[in-house]
């Protein structure tokens, strides 16, 4: 041991005269109550040891104690510390626990960045300071919240969403951990009460609304999802599904997760505009559906396609009613939705059956995309009779006549064209 003794001597006067010299000033990024020291303070930097990775800081009673390097920002010039502090102030005393577990924490502020940590539910986190970063998206809406700069309490920093965090404030009297559980205990959970006070609709609706793209065969008023506690009622219907219960309340099974008692019904709140419904049939199958809450009501949609549908024909009626073509024959309308067409011969059997009669039924129940709108005014159905399926034709009107424009190859998404045929029979009928 003695041949040891000059070099430990060696390195306790080094120590000794370089623990007097400033190397700089670093801002805390965690609490430490024990040392009565709480995020965003500022203390002189002395001594910074990667072997045994802790820094040497004076407090403000003049005690010098080690601190772990990751509790620390770089130490900088006292002339600069108050820009590095400006960074982190606004969320010095913040902290949150993860709702979820394996929360990704990612290297950038974007959904497909590297993970480099995943989180456990209930683990205790720093956050650092808010970002900016690409805000993912359910189902194609974005999700609530924000991206943070987080710290772990192993040192790992990365960035992640706060949908699934719950952020709260700090005293900096405890290292955030306190804090978490009385904030849990005084919480109220609000989740449940936002689903039972709200009307669900089916996920498809908005997209329908938000596209235009309305399908009176699928969207109905009475295809929702609510609980009515003043009538103990229940309700969840959909095209194939028609059910009623009695609601006798429910019993909690995890974050934001609910069972109905007696009903085969689980639901999931995902944000206050959004759940996932899991409903298990009686063959013990389950099956989820995506419910959001929708800003216009269903009856005025409805009726404002029907009227959308009705004003297109009529405007076609109008225009005619009888339309003649040297080579396609004579078409024409009626105002109660009929219609009949002679001489059709040279679209037989490509577009028209030979099964056809000259008359039918005629409505306009498909649109067209928005990048076809400025070529085409919408799209003519026609139902032969004699003929099991209907014939579309894509149309536009001018002071002339009409033009009419097969779409057997055609794209179609719900009820409407997003693509025309690639190599289309294009017919142009005269006001007969």
């Amino acid at each position: 041991m003695k041949k040891f003794l000059p070099l430990l001597f060696i390195f306790s006067i080094i120590f000794t005269s370089c623990s007097d010299k400033i190397m700089g000033y670093s801002v805390v990024l965690w609490n430490i109550p024990e040392q009565d020291i709480k995020s965003g303070d500022i203390l002189p930097v002395y001594i910074k040891s990667n072997i045994s990775h802790v820094y040497v800081v004076q407090k403000p009673d003049g005690e010098k104690i080690e601190i772990p390097l990751w509790q620390l920002t770089e130490p900088v010039k006292k002339s600069k510390v108050s820009s590095v502090l400006k960074k982190y102030e606004p969320t010095a005393l913040t902290y949150a626990s993860v709702k979820t577990d394996g929360l990704p924490c990612r290297a950038e502020a974007v959904n497909t960045s590297k993970q480099v940590y995943r989180l456990r539910k209930g683990e205790v986190i720093k956050i650092l300071y808010k970002g900016t970063g690409q805000i993912p998206m359910t189902g194609g809406v974005p999700l609530e919240g924000d991206w943070y700069k987080i710290l772990t309490e192993d040192g790992t920093s990365g960035w992640c969403f706060s949908y699934n965090l719950k952020l709260y404030e700090t005293d900096g009297k405890d290292d955030g951990k306190n804090t978490v559980q009385e904030t849990v205990k005084e919480e109220v959970d609000n989740a449940f009460n936002i689903i039972k006070s709200r009307i669900w609709y089916p996920d498809s609706f908005r997209t329908m609304i938000n596209s235009g793209n309305i399908d009176l065969s699928v969207i109905h008023p009475s295809y929702n999802f609510f609980i009515d506690e003043g009538s103990n009622k229940v309700s969840f219907n959909t095209n194939k599904i028609h059910e009623n219960w009695e609601y006798q309340g429910y019993s909690k099974t995890g974050d934001n997760e609910y069972v109905l008692k007696n009903i085969p019904v689980k639901l999931i709140y995902k944000r206050a505009n959004y759940i996932v419904l899991r409903y298990t049939d009686s063959s013990g199958k389950p099956q989820d559906f995506d419910y959001v809450t929708l800003d216009q009501n269903i009856n005025d949609v409805v009726n404002a396609e029907k009227t959308r549908r009705t004003a297109a024909y009529e405007k076609i009626v109008q225009s005619g009613p009888s339309f003649k073509s040297s080579s396609y024959g004579t078409i024409s309308f009626d105002s109660d939705g009929t219609f009949k067409w002679t001489n059709y011969r040279l679209l037989v059997p490509s577009i028209i059956e030979a099964s056809a009669k000259n008359a039918g039924t005629a409505s306009v129940k498909y649109s067209v995309a928005k990048s076809l709108s400025s070529n085409y005014d919408g799209v003519i159905t026609l139902k032969f009779d004699g003929m099991n399926s209907e014939v579309h034709f894509l149309y536009k009107i001018d002071d002339s006549g009409i033009r009419l424009e097969d779409t057997a190859s055609a794209t179609f998404k719900g009820i409407q064209i997003t693509e025309r045929s690639s190599s289309p029979v294009i017919m142009y009928f005269k006001k007969n």
